[in-house]
């Protein structure tokens, strides 16, 4: 057997030492992963411990810089990419202190504290007893969060107040009067068999003074804080490049979701491309009904028929499952290898749903505990139509996000890549996995089609209204406006995203860029290999380094177009 080069084992302790950096700063993220070592902490948050992470961050990049990428064997250069690109965008992601701004009424510390019965190992008494542990260190951790967006109301790293609006009332369902409502007391309202019935009273009882005395007071003073000092302390400029060296941060967001070099203008322009081709396609479904009115006017019917909508959320649940069913079915005509793990349907938390995105997915822990998890938000039903969801559905499970996460978690990679990964890749991915029912039995009926096509066209108008928000000058009303324009998302859907947006730079580019992407590089296969090509092999060649940068990914698949093709020219 070939000895490990020295090189290759420095690389390797490297790459091993900076996850478990990872894993201790991140207890949190630990647990979900299925790293349970640290079940019973909280992250730290401060200032100070932000610049801890950042002089640590600095040695590790330092090391990898120093280890020379061709002395490495083949497959540890890919790592090692890879590995230098993380640490130096966590660097400049301390830098602009961008962990001043922890929290929207699209998610935070406080929505994932709250979820924490959802995503914690709950199996044994000592699952639970670490359970209790956080929920008692959750006003220490509260107060932490707070000093930190103090110093970013002071320092002028503060999100802009429309992104805010509702987390009040997400934060005050926490606030109960009888700790045995609150969700965090759930797990101790039904404990598994295999907890012993005589170590459930004393474990219920510690539950329920921990829920009383941490998590209620804790919720509370984060309520106080928001509503005395950093509502009224938030911006009215929504641009990220209002921030402190905003024009630079919000390049580096771009480069950061989308992995590529783009400015901007580029990425504007492209999304008006897309909007003008879709819109195009769009307008041809819409003769196909045979509907004789305007866009606006169809669109409008689309919003205002009741046939579109469910009218109880067991219904919208029901033709949900049925679709991914029909959707397990197709699978294995377009991939070789599937993931192990199953996917679930939940419904979205009560307390966020009126103010989060229509769904969303949550990864399997690592350890094979947890399923994946398709969350569906059933709140306003009149928002949720039922000719979204097989678009919907496609991406959040299976042939999108389910599929490629949990494969990618089964991949023979360092952890660090397993349960990483680069957002144009996750949800490009996501994007193209939904025209893959084209011709499977999906997007038959044009009602369904044109929700597919109102999709894609959503992912294209982020690429305007992002870009248009944070740096050429648009404002919120604008961009509500240019999407309902051209989408048949209600408004309710519209007005939710566009917040989404201003409160996350340029994550919301990531969809549309990334699928581009995969879109481009399949046609770019489909006419070199002709006959020869195969879309199982492809979409194997795409998902099997998991989530990597676009540039990354475009040279995999050319080398695979080139190796193909001198296959079939010595056949």
């Amino acid at each position: 057997m070939a000895r490990t080069p020295p090189v290759a084992r420095t690389f390797r302790r490297l790459v091993d030492g900076y996850w478990d950096f990872v894993m201790r700063e991140d207890p949190l993220f630990a647990t979900r992963i299925g790293d349970h070592r640290f079940d019973n902490r909280l992250p730290a948050a401060s200032e100070e411990s932000e610049a801890r992470r950042l002089a640590r961050l600095r040695r590790f990049v330092e090391a990898c810089r120093g280890i020379r990428r061709t002395s490495l064997p083949g497959p540890d250069r890919l790592d090692h990419d890879i590995l230098r690109r993380v640490l130096e965008d966590r660097i400049r992601r301390i830098e602009f202190h961008a962990y001043r701004m922890p929290i929207s009424k699209t998610g935070g510390f406080h929505a994932t504290f709250a979820e924490l019965p959802l995503t914690t190992r709950l199996t044994t008494r000592a699952d639970y007893e670490n359970f209790v542990a956080r929920l008692r260190a959750f006003p220490r951790f509260v107060g932490d969060e707070i000093e930190v967006m103090r110093t970013g109301l002071r320092e002028g790293q503060v999100p802009p107040r429309t992104t805010l609006v509702g987390l009040d009332a997400q934060v005050r369902a926490q606030v109960v009067d009888d700790p045995e409502t609150s969700p965090l007391f759930a797990p101790m309202r039904a404990f598994p068999a295999s907890i012993p019935a005589n170590a459930r009273a004393r474990l219920a009882k510690a539950g329920l003074d921990a829920v009383e005395r941490a998590v209620v007071p804790g919720y509370a003073a984060l309520l106080r804080f928001f509503e005395d000092e950093y509502i009224p302390g938030a911006r009215e400029d929504i641009a990220a490049t209002s921030l402190p060296d905003g024009p630079a941060y919000y390049a580096f967001c771009i480069r950061f979701h989308t992995t590529l070099d783009l400015s901007p203008q580029e990425i504007h322009e492209t999304g008006l491309s897309e909007v003008r081709r879709l819109r195009k396609e769009m307008d041809a479904v819409i003769r196909r009904t045979g509907f004789a009115g305007t866009f606006h006017e169809f669109v409008e019917f689309l919003r205002t028929d009741p046939r579109f909508y469910a009218t109880a959320p067991e219904d919208l649940l029901k033709e949900t499952a049925s679709v991914l069913k029909k959707m397990d079915g197709e699978l294995p005509t377009m991939f070789r290898v599937l993931p192990r793990m199953p996917y679930g349907l939940r419904v979205v938390p009560e307390f966020r749903a009126p103010h989060t995105t229509t769904a969303y997915y949550e990864r399997p822990s690592g350890d094979g505990t947890k399923a994946g998890f398709y969350y569906v938000n059933t709140y306003d039903l009149r928002s949720r139509p039922l000719y979204e969801i097989e678009a919907l559905s496609l991406h959040e499970a299976v042939p999108g996000h389910h599929l490629q996460i949990g494969l990618q978690q089964e991949l023979d990679l360092p952890a660090f890549r397993r349960f990483g990964g680069f957002t144009a890749m996750v949800e490009g991915w996501a994007l193209y996995a939904e025209r893959l029912g084209i011709g499977r039995g999906f997007f038959e009926d044009p009602y369904s089609d044109f929700a597919r096509l109102s999709y894609e066209m959503w992912r294209a108008c982020r690429l305007v209204v992002d870009t248009g928000m944070h740096a050429l000058g648009w404002t919120r009303e604008r961009a509500i406006e240019f999407m309902a324009e051209n989408t048949s998302l209600t408004r309710l859907n519209i007005e939710n995203e566009v917040d989404r947006y201003i409160a996350w730079p340029g994550q919301a580019l990531a969809y549309k860029m990334g699928e581009l992407t995969i879109t481009k590089l399949r046609g770019k296969a489909e006419k070199a290999l002709g006959e020869g090509f195969d879309l199982r092999e492809f979409h194997d060649i795409v998902l099997r380094e998991g989530a990597v940068p676009l540039k990354v990914l475009e040279v995999q698949v050319t080398r695979w177009i080139a190796s193909r093709a001198r296959k079939r020219a010595r056949a």
